[in-house]
């Protein structure tokens, strides 16, 4: 279950996220990366980043810990940056954070890429089955921390959610940006991956993941009647993509085999 937090202290802007993150201290005293509800994509960001992230740790990859986390009305008046001041005015209320990793390094920071084959395609395979964008050379979004690999940043993924348009039918393609990612040369075990995470991940365990979005997250959806039938999407989505054959799969074994 989703722990709820508060967030207590606003300690530094991470400027190197085009959605201009935070470290924030939170009232269990432990220090996290606070993703705001009024930056960039908004509350969608905050759902994709939620399902992915979720849906990884079930893949048994590595993810901080995701928390909920409510920001107050006043933690943004003593702030002397008014971009930081909009960016929290405009975010009060419950956002997402994932725990801080002290001194992690980020891949491309490493002297070699050391991924073995079994978890270069494992990540490839959770990439491409929830559609993220952002694991390139520009932007890998893994760290090195405690002598493990760790995926970050999940928010551009699932991006069908933001066109609902024949979101059922889109649930079956495939994902031709897999092309780009970082860690495909090396997924040299890609079907030896999907025999193995495709069983990891079944409706009622998407279910579960689905039902802790917050309600607040999957208001204003103007294709759906009630916050329940938004939430039915998102699984149908998740579950249709399950079946096989996955073409996303497919797409990834013909993407790594015209880079090796």
């Amino acid at each position: 279950m989703v722990k709820h937090l508060n967030a207590v202290r606003y300690v530094a802007p991470l400027r190197e996220g085009g959605s201009l993150p935070a470290i924030v201290e939170a009232d269990d005293d432990k220090l996290y990366v606070m993703k705001f509800r009024g930056a960039g994509q908004g509350r969608k960001a905050l759902v994709a980043e939620l399902l992915a992230g979720e849906i990884a740790r079930l893949l048994g990859l590595n993810v901080p810990e995701i928390v909920l986390m409510n920001l107050d009305p006043m933690m943004g008046r003593s702030e002397p940056d008014p971009e930081i001041q909009d960016l929290l005015k405009f975010s009060v209320g419950l956002n997402l954070a994932m725990a801080y990793l002290p001194s992690a390094l980020t891949l491309t920071a490493l002297p070699i890429t050391p991924l073995d084959a079994t978890l270069a395609s494992n990540i490839v395979w959770f990439d491409a089955y929830v559609t993220n964008v952002d694991r390139t050379a520009r932007n890998p979004n893994i760290l090195f921390w405690n002598k493990q690999y760790w995926l970050i940043d999940h928010g551009a993924a699932l991006y069908f959610h933001h066109s609902w348009l024949n979101h059922q039918k889109r649930s079956r393609e495939p994902f031709a940006l897999v092309k780009d990612h970082i860690l495909l040369r090396f997924a040299a075990t890609l079907d030896a991956a999907d025999k193995k995470l495709s069983t990891r991940l079944n409706a009622d365990k998407l279910h579960g993941i689905i039902e802790s979005i917050p309600n607040e997250w999957l208001m204003g959806e103007s294709n759906f009647e009630t916050l329940q039938a938004v939430r039915e999407a998102y699984w149908e989505y998740l579950v249709n993509r399950l079946e096989a054959p996955r073409a996303f799969v497919e797409e990834a074994i013909n993407a790594r085999a015209k880079l090796v």
